[in-house]
């Protein structure tokens, strides 16, 4: 069954093109041109992927990110931003979204972006489905978590950083290691930053001190490691 995409963008010229292009590559394409009409679309239709721009009337990207995240919805976003500030990308990623993409971009980048987030969230567990540690309890089949018994909110993506830290349990992890296995290796366009801001969102949702974390510790210099 073909995929389905979400693309709420407010520029015209540039929804109609991107549309287009992955009608064209086998998708199916839902669009909306205001964040309000977006966040209704993607309830409705329960999209694969939401490729998001941040500035959109009526309710911005960031808001559109959030309410969706807050309902539990862990589909994976894509952001797309002419700003090209750091702290810019880093709050979209701490809001929850999987990847971004700075204006102007070629298609072919965004599309390597959207199957690389496809290839990770489709990534079949083989050797790992449940795993407790703490007062936390993953289910990787399902990307369900809780912690102390109630529902904790995990994006794809932070599902498979933890599944790759539980799978080199107590082995350091460079930032290289979490860009090729996760990225993917020929990733070009993800930096260190991006991966200290994934780190420190999951921190704050499995830890309970976040500032003192007794599960996810860095090792100066070198990386991170994961400990039960």
């Amino acid at each position: 069954m073909p995929k389905k995409i979400l693309i709420i963008e407010d520029e015209p010229g540039i929804l109609v093109s991107l549309k287009d292009e992955f009608e064209s590559q086998g998708y199916i394409v839902h669009i909306a041109e205001d964040g309000e009409k977006g966040l209704e679309i993607a309830k409705g239709e329960k999209p694969d992927l939401i490729i998001l721009d941040i500035m959109l009337p009526v309710l911005d990207g960031y808001e559109v990110c959030k309410k969706l995240r807050m309902e539990g919805d862990t589909t994976p976003i894509i952001m797309l931003t002419v700003k090209d500030e750091e702290v810019d990308k880093v709050l979209g990623l701490e809001l929850g979204a999987d990847d971004y993409v700075t204006k102007p971009f070629s298609f072919r980048e965004l599309t390597a972006r959207v199957k690389a987030v496809f290839r990770r969230t489709e990534e079949r567990v083989k050797d790992l489905t449940c795993y407790s540690f703490g007062q936390i309890e993953l289910d990787f089949k399902k990307y369900e978590a809780k912690k102390k018994n109630k529902k904790l909110e995990l994006t794809p993506l932070e599902f498979q950083m933890l599944k790759l830290f539980i799978q080199k349990k107590e082995q350091v992890l460079s930032r290289d290691d979490f860009l090729d296995k996760i990225w993917g290796e020929d990733n070009v366009s993800v930096s260190d930053r991006t991966v200290d801001s994934h780190i420190a969102n999951i921190r704050k949702k499995i830890e309970d001190d976040p500032s003192n974390p007794k599960h996810i510790l860095s090792i100066r210099g070198v990386g991170y490691k994961f400990i039960d």
